[in-house]
């Protein structure tokens, strides 16, 4: 054996030691108990109980509900498809509610009203009656926003009343009548519903009243979540299913020492609670303890009334179970005729679908106090612990065009509003290029930034689907574009990563991806300039990680791998791979009769081709693009998208046209300008100005101001060379007449 391995033979084999670089980023969600980005840990492994505040339906959906589920749809999503946890998503229905049984009594009185006809004049004087309390509402309030929205009201109910006096006095006319009196009674609905409910809601008692309402708007509810894309829970409760539950659990609060009876209703004890070493009261929003404006409004319109304030041992405490008065739903329950408290309506739901603790919690920022601090101060002391929620997430305010989104200052969109104008995918966008838990603005701004992005990325999955479509080799020799390409895949991939793992930050995700489809289309732009093959396989890969990442934000529908449905989510891949064989033939053989049209100068023939790609074929949702030197490109898009960009184009060619004839206009008259000056003889031009000379010399010069003082050397000056430059363009004007005369002689 050589002496060399001997040596090598004694030495020790050095050890085997992991690459440099971080472990997989943990995911991080911003808890709101905490007020900042904690490590998600569940409590079960993969499995994430998770509940949802759902709505309150007494009402048409707006885009603040939007707002919320649309963002934990996103969230949602990611958890399960991206992060891969097995979650249990429960949401709630509110159906028995102050605003529900106020709006569903007022609602009823104010048909019943109508249903009697009343005269122009019984309608006249009790809308007077009814503004005389509103007014007075208005004159209170202090409130900026709120004052103004009362003030607008009254000022179009003032307005359609003197309409309605007016044409009753002047010329009766029936059907103006009938339609100014329905006119009066939607301006006037919220004081005459007020009015009426005043005197008459006690007297309503049939139940049903109170069902049909919350059955109406959460049918309206779901079918906005459907078109808004949003996945449906996967258990859903309703109050008015859990009231045996909220009645146990109001019980045990009370034998557990934090809940007593007031008059027959149930309030949770908060000094108490508070008072307990194991609890805490108002965990979200601490500094809002004894806030006894925003505890009334979580008491609902219909319980803050001097008698109710009287039960309580504290400001503090809050309804878990209130005794109906007249007018109002009410179940059977050891304290007597009743219904839930809002706050512990959730609690109840929340705890019997996923236990003594949820993984995650969500609802609108608006909710942090007081309804979730007291969702969580019932459960805890139900079950007496004190983390019944391990992470709270609350989505951010929407604001629209920079003002706060309010139902009661009726300053709202509903969802249906917003699908009239912009798809549920454009819709979905906009919230994506958003933190979801910051302010969002709804604006033409924002949705402008969404279409614009829409636009971008589905343009790059119809150029990659055109190039997939070509013969290429199967495997091509990567230079230095693929390996660029390749490596901003990675990056791109690895951002997207990381910021999802950062509080599941879609806005750094999507700018991550839209840098992506940035190189991509240099990479492309390259090898068509070069008339270089692209690599498919790569294009393939990047735009199917789009499709991909795209699918799980909800923001594409379908099991096409590359890009957004066209022709609606069932028939999409089929009509693609139906119909291309056959536009690309036509687009080829359009293609040569061009070539040889260009050849030839036939115009007439250019022309039907343009008209086949501007005006045919986008009727058909087909968009045909021509590369100089290049073949064509076919993309299949939506008709409805192509015929909006054919009228942007048709408006600003339009716009060029009105502009060249405005700049051709413009010309025309500042060269009739020049060729009436020239026409003017210089002894003349001063002469016209007697408001600035009063005399002037044999020559027409002026030699005196408008007051009769003489002009001074250096105004004669100045003038003197204008009188000048007069006499040289009078005298080229005179030579050109001159000259005008001999050609026409020497023409006879």
């Amino acid at each position: 054996m050589a002496d060399g391995e001997q040596a090598r033979r004694k030495r020790t084999q050095p050890a085997w030691a992991p690459p440099a670089g971080s472990q997989d980023t943990p995911l991080k969600l911003y808890n709101s108990l905490t007020r900042k980005k904690e490590v998600f840990v569940p409590q079960k492994g993969r499995r994430v109980g998770w509940y949802s505040c759902g709505p309150t339906v007494y009402d048409t959906s707006h885009m603040g509900h939007a707002r919320s589920y649309i963002s934990f749809d996103i969230l949602r999503r990611v958890m399960k498809d991206y992060f891969n946890y097995d979650v249990l998503y429960a949401m709630n229905i509110t159906d028995i509610d102050d605003k529900i049984i106020k709006r569903a009594r007022q609602n009823y009185l104010l048909e019943q009203y109508m249903d009697k006809k009343p005269s122009r004049k019984q309608l006249l004087d009790d809308t007077q009656t009814a503004m005389k309390p509103y007014r007075e509402k208005l004159d209170r309030e202090t409130d900026p926003d709120k004052k103004a929205m009362l003030q607008r009201i009254t000022n179009k109910v003032e307005e359609t009343v003197a309409k309605l006096e007016q044409i009753a006095e002047n010329s009766p006319d029936a059907s103006k009548e009938d339609e100014l009196k329905k006119a009066l009674v939607g301006d006037a609905r919220d004081p005459l519903s007020e009015w009426l409910d005043s005197m008459h809601g006690s007297e309503v008692t049939d139940n049903s009243i109170f069902t049909k309402l919350p059955q109406h708007f959460e049918a309206e509810f779901h079918k906005d979540m459907e078109a808004l894309n949003v996945l449906p829970a996967d258990v859903l409760t309703r109050v008015s299913e859990y009231i045996p539950e909220v009645i146990e659990y109001v019980q045990t609060i009370i034998d557990k020492g934090y809940g007593y009876e007031s008059n027959k209703s149930v309030y949770f004890d908060t000094t108490k609670f508070d008072g307990a070493d194991s609890h805490f009261y108002a965990k979200l929003v601490p500094e809002a303890f004894g806030d006894s404006k925003a505890m009334l409004e979580g008491e609902g319109d219909l319980s803050i009334s001097q008698d109710r304030l009287s039960e309580k041992r504290s400001t503090t405490d809050f309804a878990l179970w209130k005794a109906s008065k007249p007018g109002e739903p009410s179940w059977d329950s050891p304290w007597g005729m009743g219904r839930p408290g809002w706050h512990i309506e959730c609690s109840v739901m929340a705890s019997s679908i996923l236990g003594g603790s949820l993984d995650i919690h969500t609802g609108g920022y608006d909710l942090k106090f007081p309804h979730h601090d007291n969702e969580i101060a019932q459960a805890e002391a139900y079950y007496d612990n004190d983390h019944w929620v391990r992470y709270f997430l609350h989505s951010g305010h929407l604001t629209i065009e920079g003002c706060k989104m309010s139902k009661s200052l009726k300053n709202f969109i509903t969802i249906q509003e917003a699908l009239s104008k912009y798809s549920s995918r454009q819709l979905r966008l906009g919230f994506l290029l958003h933190s979801w838990k910051d302010t969002l603005d709804y604006s033409s701004d924002t949705m402008g930034t969404a279409v614009k992005y829409e636009k971008m990325i589905n343009e790059f999955f119809l150029t990659v689907k055109d190039v997939l479509r070509t013969d290429a080799p199967p495997f091509l020799k990567w230079d230095k574009a693929e390996l660029q390409l390749a490596e901003s895949f990675q990056q791109r991939k690895e951002g997207v990563h990381q910021a999802l793992c950062d509080n599941i930050d879609t806005r750094a995700t999507m700018d991550q991806m839209r840098e992506l489809v940035s190189d991509s289309n240099v990479y492309l732009k390259e090898k068509r300039d070069a008339r270089q093959q692209p690599d498919h396989a790569l294009l393939r890969d990047i735009a199917a990680y789009l499709t991909r990442m795209l699918k799980i934000f909800g923001a594409i529908e379908g099991e096409e791998l590359i890009g957004f449905p066209v022709g609606g989510t069932s028939q999409a891949a089929n009509l693609e791979e139906t119909v291309m064989p056959y536009l690309s033939t036509m687009a080829e053989f359009r293609d040569k009769v061009r070539q040889v049209a260009r050849q030839e100068k036939a115009k007439e023939i250019l022309q039907l081709c343009d008209g086949l790609r501007d005006d045919v074929l986008p009727q058909l949702g087909v968009r045909l693009e021509d590369h100089e030197g290049l073949p064509p490109v076919v993309k299949l898009v939506d008709k409805e998208t192509l015929l909006k960009e054919r009228e942007e184009k048709i408006k600003i060619e339009e716009e060029k046209r009105r502009q060249k004839e405005e700049k051709q206009r413009k010309q025309q008259e500042l060269q009739a300008a020049k060729e009436a000056k020239r026409r003017i003889p210089p002894s003349e031009m001063f002469l016209k100005d007697t408001d600035k000379y009063s005399s002037f010399d044999d020559t027409g010069f002026p030699t005196h101001d408008k007051e009769g003082k003489e002009l001074s050397k250096g105004q004669q000056k100045k003038l003197r060379k204008l009188y000048e430059a007069q006499e040289k363009l009078y005298s080229e004007f005179l030579k050109s007449q001159q000259d005008g005369l001999i050609n026409g002689a020497e023409g006879k």
